[in-house]
């Protein structure tokens, strides 16, 4: 207890920028928006949350069918507990350096002992590219991903090792799944490497192994299943194409391994990056130090262990430079991680887990371990805080010029191919076409909208929402016909001469509905498997 406190006390100069007052601008300056859809979608009870209604210029979009939403439940807590939604953002990435301290020193624990997973979790906190994440980027799955690695390997290792049973690994994995699908993606090939040279793991716990990844899958598959299967129906050549094309963003040798720039601009194509895109001197010299002296006193079973990681932290950091383009030219999917250096998360990873075996090498004393503390806050202390604060309320950020910037922030990504653009202004009312008539009344929700409408003849309603797969409108409680053929791809139905109620609501799909039912019988599977194997 006494080391764990004691680490929660070394983690506090990491957060400490996000418990001052004030809010503070990132990259990704879309974090709070996201709380908020998600905060709209709960009270109007869709759960789960997938067509955020303000985003697209107010038209709405499958926001969260896309990008995945853990986080942003998990900020939504404090939100329905009385927090405003900016001081929720900056909460939600406090508990994810803290929590991603205290999963990194259980693994490292499990491997080197307590001050092992000390030394671990110090690294892991204390690397350059994690104060890139929250205080420059704003990157928040990305900050979340960096919990779940180190579960999901120590998880793994207690199976093989001491035969535990597959529900740990299970809402492991499915936590990763739903915090950040790119984290997943670049962690996959990593972790089966980790898997079959860390370990000979025997049939049974492979078996046990397998069962927590497909659990942990049907478990997310509410959201991963249309993420992957419903793609094809919104845009997504914008996440791939310009700025966001891997060729723009590799990094060279000493970007990545000397450089002690420190900025709070974008990455760019060439060596003149705004930001740090350094994985740290000291975190990649320990390990190759630690190695060293492990292999003069003669600790092979350590050696072993240690090099596999110092080995794939190198692997990882290939993947960044721009020798590795073959590697990303060949395997199309990967294009989908956008920047190169976004494998400075698996580097660190390895690199922090193989520091940890310095407590394998030399006695460390708390003066050691408070010389080595004070080495990591000296070299990269100062980068864990924002450029500058902004006094901001939620009422400021979601009002005026700053709530149409939020509207349209990556207004392209993933909007419906029913649109063959993005909308430039604001959506305005639904509209009445070929005949006169008036709106009398309505009501939007999240995912419904609700309208009474007066023809003079017959004619047409036009909805401002795009359509989508899952869409149903009916007029006087009667489902007709959708047409979208319009420059917007706007919901449009014909509405009889007189007076009518005509509602939208958007349904799931076949496929969406199967997901939410394979995650809840997933869900429901716990109790009977806790029951089984006590």
């Amino acid at each position: 207890m006494k080391i764990k406190f004691l680490l929660f006390l070394l983690v506090i100069p990491a957060l400490a920028a996000l418990i001052k007052p004030g809010y503070f601008p990132m990259h990704d300056d879309i974090q709070g928006m996201r709380v908020l859809q998600v905060h709209k979608c709960i009270l109007d009870f869709q759960i789960p949350c997938r067509w955020v209604p303000d985003m697209g210029f107010g038209y709405g979009y499958p926001q969260f069918s896309f990008y995945s939403p853990l986080p942003y439940y998990l900020m939504e807590i404090p939100v329905l507990l009385g927090s405003s939604i900016l001081a929720s953002v900056k909460t939600g990435f406090l508990i994810s350096l803290l929590a991603s301290a205290f999963s990194m020193y259980f693994l490292g624990a499990y491997l080197w002992g307590k001050k092992g997973g000390f030394i671990s979790a110090l690294f892991y906190t204390y690397a350059p590219y994690r104060a890139v994440d929250i205080y420059v980027r704003g990157a928040m799955g990305e900050a979340w991903g960096f919990v779940f690695l180190p579960l999901i390997l120590l998880f793994t290792l207690k199976i093989i090792d001491e035969q535990k049973t597959a529900l740990p690994l299970a809402l492991s994995v499915a936590g990763l799944l739903l915090t950040h699908n790119i984290t997943s993606l670049m962690f996959l090939p990593f972790y089966v490497l980790f898997l079959f040279t860390l370990r000979r793991p025997e049939v049974a716990s492979i078996k046990r192994i397998v069962l927590g990844g497909v659990w942990g899958f049907a478990l997310s598959a509410f959201f991963n299943l249309p993420a992957f299967l419903e793609k094809d129906y919104v845009h997504i050549e914008s996440i791939l194409q310009g700025y966001f094309n891997y060729l723009a963003h590799f990094v060279g040798i000493k970007q990545l391994l000397f450089s002690t720039f420190w900025g709070y601009g974008v990455s760019t194509l060439g060596d003149l990056d705004g930001m740090s895109l350094s994985v740290g001197l000291i975190h990649w010299s320990m390990p190759l130090l630690v190695l060293a002296l492990l292999f003069y006193l003669n600790k092979f079973d350590a050696l072993r262990t240690t090099a596999i990681f110092v080995i794939l932290g190198f692997g990882a950091l290939f993947l960044i430079h721009p020798k590795s383009q073959f590697v990303w030219d060949g395997l199309g999917i990967i294009s989908y991680i956008q920047f190169p250096w976004r494998f400075l998360a698996i580097a660190v990873f390895c690199f922090s887990i193989a520091a940890g075996a310095l407590a394998k090498t030399v006695k460390l004393s708390l003066f050691f371990i408070a010389l080595l503390f004070m080495i990591l806050l000296l070299v990269n202390g100062s980068q864990f805080k924002p450029r500058e604060y902004l006094f901001i309320s939620d009422l400021d950020k979601f009002s005026g010029d700053s709530w149409k910037q939020q509207q349209t922030i990556s207004i392209l990504d993933y909007l419906p191919k029913a649109a063959s653009h993005p909308p430039t202004a604001p959506a305005p009312a639904p509209e009445i076409l070929d005949t006169e008539g008036q709106i009398i009344n309505g009501q939007k929700g999240t995912n419904w909208q609700a309208w009474e409408v007066s023809l003079i003849s017959r004619g047409k309603l036009r909805l401002q929402l795009f359509d989508f797969p899952g869409w149903e409108v009916k007029v006087d409680e009667e489902a007709v016909h959708i047409d979208n053929e319009n420059e917007l791809g706007l919901i449009t139905v014909d509405v009889p001469a007189g007076t009518h109620k005509v509602e939208a609501r958007l349904k799931d799909t076949s496929l969406r509905m199967f997901a939410n039912i394979l995650s809840l019988l997933a869900l429901a599977a716990i109790p009977v498997y806790l029951k089984k194997v006590k």
